[in-house]
């Protein structure tokens, strides 16, 4: 039975629609970002409550309010001469000519385009109203909806379309300390889980800033501290740990699958131009790092450093035709990336290209988490995000082409998501018209790349780029210039703001945009709860995909000794995978 909580009195298709609170409902259990639903003569009404308000019928009681002692008084009043008024926001309707018996059938809601009549009765939504909008976990094809949490006051789960999800690029935002790892590795589970149940094809790059999503990482419960399972705990081989400090993560105690180096000759003035602020590079900097490039190439860096080093900036810069205060200022600033303990020379770097092995991995569906270890400094993550973006986008453009060009479904790339965090350093006004990034998050969608974007400044990243985030997940903010940047492009502002500045500090967000039918605020689940949920998910999923990935190995005539399902072959499963994404024994 749902309760009843009023019923209309006025409104607007643009302002919204009031409420008159019914006498045996108390106004301190409605709050702002509440799903309710009212009932129309055709039509079901989904809304948000997004204001509330205290009203009387004659200004004369407020001026002379009875004695605070006096309770009688006061219910005498309290209905009659003195009541509360609430605001709602309708996003959604459904016909009500559904059957209410049996489960909820998954319909497609349509916008608000009327209003109910005078009198309409405001309901509590129920689980049958929330699954009817934002599907169910249960729901074919298996893991496509992935629950987030319950919506306020409510024990009925919200779910993330993460078809829809994963189709365009995305936001996770709110102010330091309100649970935005925590809530990122929430949504990782679901896209791994998604696509260990052979429903989705997508696969994720993380770049791992503060070590928190690959092994382990931890929570503060109180005041103390403890450890939560990381991604590579809970999905096994399907996600591999690369390490920029190998040192870091043995200190640590986590495994890792391999390690990072970059040669010098990997990084192009492209993944330098975006980091000018970090390393305060005038332009006329930039300009002569595209002088030293035109003249040697792909060693462009080490011949800069080694002219440089010995003394012989004077010529160089004769030789290129650049400015000599400018290449001087330029070789000292990129001596900070020289020394970076992950760079190095290019007759040092290891046999296989590590960044073109990470691409072989994602292209075969295993996720891969990039830990920084101690290398976490802002400038290291800029260039290794850059230089990993710059190749990325190279190599699906051309799968994509490729892909268009023959139309075998076999060559279609897998969807991509890059997990940033720091991202307004990225995506800020100057850098997203000079980064990949920015060209990722403006054109990519279409090239098989989205973005995963996480940020405590939103109002730092560019308004044409806000404006593409298809999906935006907003915990608690403070600076009303990022409350603002949030709400670019959103329809209906002003009510949602109000919803934003009422969220508790954790585990309380605002989740609006492409992958959620209408906004909704939701108590986040618990990571452990879902962490259990997959410990008896994964397993069978995971023997399910093995059982896949061999049986396509097998009709597959790709190595020496092509499968025959033999036991023994079974046994040399990995090994063969390995040889097959590798090329190599």
């Amino acid at each position: 039975m749902r309760r009843l909580l009023g019923v209309i009195t006025r409104g607007s298709l643009t302002e919204g629609l009031e409420m008159k609170l019914a006498d045996d409902c108390s106004i301190e259990d409605i709050k702002a970002g509440k799903f309710v639903v009212v009932d129309g003569d055709k039509l079901r009404f989904f809304s948000l409550i997004t204001d509330v308000r205290l009203d009387a019928t004659n200004p004369a009681v407020l001026q002379n309010p009875p004695d605070v002692t006096d309770d009688l008084v006061r219910e005498v009043l309290s209905g009659t001469a003195t009541y509360a008024t609430v605001t709602l926001k309708p996003m959604l309707v459904l016909p009500r000519d559904e059957s209410e018996d049996g489960a909820p059938e998954r319909r497609e809601p349509q916008p608000v385009k009327t209003v109910p009549p005078h009198f309409s009765p405001v309901y509590e939504a129920s689980e049958r109203d929330v699954s009817r909008i934002f599907g169910s976990e249960e729901m074919e094809p298996k893991g496509r909806y992935f629950c987030i949490g319950t919506p306020l006051d409510m024990d009925t789960p919200v779910c993330l379309d993460l078809h829809r999800f994963v189709e365009r690029s995305n936001g996770i935002f709110g102010k330091t300390g309100t649970g935005k790892t925590f809530l990122t590795r929430l949504i990782l589970c679901g896209l791994m889980r998604w696509t260990a149940l052979g429903n989705g094809k997508v696969v994720t790059l993380i770049f791992d800033m503060h070590n928190e999503y690959g092994w382990k990482a931890l929570r503060e419960t109180g005041s103390v501290r403890e450890e939560v399972r990381g991604l590579k705990q809970l999905f096994g081989p399907s996600v591999v740990v690369f390490t920029l400090d190998p040192t870091s993560s043995q200190r640590r105690g986590v495994p890792y699958d391999d390690v990072v180096v970059i040669p010098l000759d990997q990084i192009t003035v492209d993944d330098i131009a975006p980091l000018q602020d970090e390393l305060r590079l005038h332009q006329t900097a930039i300009e002569a790092a595209h002088l030293v490039y035109t003249r040697f190439r792909s060693q462009w860096l080490e011949k800069l450093l080694e002219e440089g080093d010995n003394g012989r900036i004077r010529e160089l810069a004769e030789q290129i035709g650049a400015n000599r205060e400018s290449l001087a200022a330029l070789y000292r600033k990129l001596k900070r990336l020289a020394a970076l303990p992950f760079v190095v020379p290019s007759d040092r770097k290891p046999p296989r290209d590590i960044i073109k092995t990470i691409l072989r991995y994602l292209q075969r569906g295993v996720h891969v988490v990039l830990e920084f270890g101690s290398q976490g400094s802002l400038l290291a993550y800029l260039l290794v995000a850059n230089i990993f973006a710059r190749r990325i986008h190279e190599t699906y453009v051309r799968m994509t082409e490729e892909f268009l060009a023959t139309g075998d479904r076999e060559k279609e790339p897998r969807q991509l998501v890059l997990v940033i965090e720091e991202a307004h350093k990225f995506l800020n006004p100057q850098a997203a018209r000079q980064t990949i990034f920015g060209t990722i998050a403006r054109e990519m969608r279409k090239y098989y790349v989205s973005l995963l974007i996480i940020d405590q400044r939103p109002s730092g990243i560019d308004d044409e780029i806000l404006s593409q985030i298809g999906t935006k997940i907003v915990a608690q903010l403070n600076d009303e210039k990022d409350i603002q940047a949030v709400l670019t492009g959103v329809s209906n502002p002003a009510g949602l703001r109000s919803i934003l500045a009422s969220l508790d500090s954790k585990q309380q967000v605002l989740v609006l945009g492409h992958a959620v039918p209408m906004p909704v605020v939701v108590k986040v689940r618990d990571y452990d709860e879902c962490c259990a949920m997959l410990a008896k998910d994964i397993p069978e999923a995971w023997d399910a995909f093995q059982e896949r990935e061999f049986e396509r190995m097998v009709q597959k005539d790709s190595t020496d000794e092509p499968l025959n399902g033999s036991d023994g072959q079974r046994e040399d499963f990995w090994d063969l995978r390995y040889r097959e994404v590798f090329g190599e024994d």
